[in-house]
């Protein structure tokens, strides 16, 4: 049987508050790609909720890598809505090559908010 990894994060929503009061486009622009930014926008502006969430599920991702040192890949890390609503992860360039070095399946992950965090868990299967 296949050995299990698991990887969380949190991120404060005052942490987004910041970046977004800042100059946000280019500092999201960073992390979040352009399928990402457009489901993170509301008609009053940025959903900040959503904006950690995404970041707290691509950390807890990279974590399931096991590799030290190397920043989180953010663009090749796409936290996106399935059909049914719920999210799913989409790996390409360096994030699919740190998986497949990993060994590892499909990764499912889990986000939630409350007032002040989003707390996101991610889980696969490795070699």
């Amino acid at each position: 049987m296949p050995a299990r990894r698991i990887g969380i994060d949190v991120v404060p929503l005052s942490r987004v508050r910041e970046l977004v009061g800042q100059d946000a486009e280019p500092a999201l622009r960073r992390m979040l790609s352009s399928a990402e930014l457009l489901s993170s926008s509301t008609p009053d502006g940025p959903d900040l909720a959503g904006i950690a969430g995404r970041l707290a599920a691509k950390e807890a991702v990279f974590k399931l890598f096991h590799v030290g040192g190397q920043p989180v890949p953010w663009l090749s890390t796409e936290v996106l809505k399935s059909d049914g609503g719920w999210p799913v992860v989409r790996l390409t360039g360096r994030a699919a090559r740190l998986a497949k070095e990993a060994g590892l399946g499909k990764i499912e992950i889990s986000i939630t908010h409350d007032d002040a965090y989003a707390i996101a868990v991610a889980v696969s299967a490795a070699d």
